[in-house]
């Protein structure tokens, strides 16, 4: 429904605020007017699609269109061809975790994850669990993908076979923040010690583990398959365990510096 007010143009323009000029002035066709731009913009995006505003932009320079940089830049907008930028991955934020050693074994376990190359270039990585209580290397699995469901697998035979721990200590990678993992400690009673991103001087004991692991069997050795690697990482933590000699330690193996002793009729260890 229209409503007349009988109002001048002049005076209706005066009470909403509008210049009297708008009202003569023609429409602008926008798409007909820029159709020269769109369709060298078009022309340069169609072979190289990954370009962003300004290579398009000198591009068309050096092609001796004289079109301003701001209008080619409204009709880039309007055309909706702009590059999502790449933002910095947002951290979670978490708590200092203290570096204290435990007591005893099997009170906190460390976890993290090493890489490495096959000597034909196929990567692969490493798995690597120790307790911090005696630095004992409870397992180092090696795949060319080990996924959250992988490490709940493996984390579930180790506290079958050596008990269940406090604590694990780990890092915020994206298989250890997985549900299935968190889902699992939380079941078990296992308090999830996460360390603060970038911080990894706050899982010193497994870094210091992966140094030597590193060193010793992955940077002395060239595998051609995953069991190579396997073998060589089994036989490498039986020694590291019962006969290399740890300077934090007292120069005492793990094994020795405080053992575990196995009920076989519990399948459990006393502490």
């Amino acid at each position: 429904m229209t409503t007349h007010h009988h109002l001048s143009k002049a005076r209706a323009c005066r009470i909403v605020g509008l210049s009297r000029s708008v009202l003569y002035r023609p429409k602008v066709n926008w798409l007909e007017r820029d159709k020269e731009v769109i369709d060298a913009l078009n022309a340069i995006i169609a072979k190289r699609s990954r370009w962003g505003f300004w290579k398009c932009y000198e591009r068309m320079r050096l092609d001796g269109l004289p079109y301003n940089h701001k209008r080619v830049h409204r009709v880039y907008c309007d055309m909706k061809l702009n590059m999502p930028r790449r933002t910095k991955k947002r951290l979670v934020t978490r708590p200092a975790q203290p570096l204290i050693c435990p007591s005893e074994v099997n009170n906190v376990w460390a976890i993290d994850f090493m890489r490495d190359t096959l000597y034909d270039g196929r990567p692969f990585r490493t798995f690597n669990v120790i307790d911090e209580g005696n630095r004992e290397g409870l397992r180092i699995e090696v795949g060319r993908s080990i996924s959250s469901l992988r490490v709940t697998r493996i984390m579930s035979e180790l506290v079958e076979f050596y008990g269940k721990p406090t604590a694990i200590r780990l890092d915020n990678g994206p298989e250890l923040t997985a549900e299935s993992f968190t889902a699992w400690a939380k079941e078990e009673g296992i308090e999830l010690r996460f360390i603060q991103p970038g911080k990894p001087n706050q899982n010193a004991f497994i870094e210091r583990f992966n140094k030597s692991f590193r060193e010793e069997v992955l940077n002395a050795n060239l595998f051609n398959t995953l069991s190579e690697a396997q073998e060589a990482a089994e036989i490498w933590l039986t020694d590291y365990n019962e006969y290399r000699p740890h300077e934090s330690l007292g120069d005492v193996p793990p094994a020795m510096f405080k053992p575990r002793v196995f009920q076989p009729e519990t399948s459990t260890f006393n502490l």
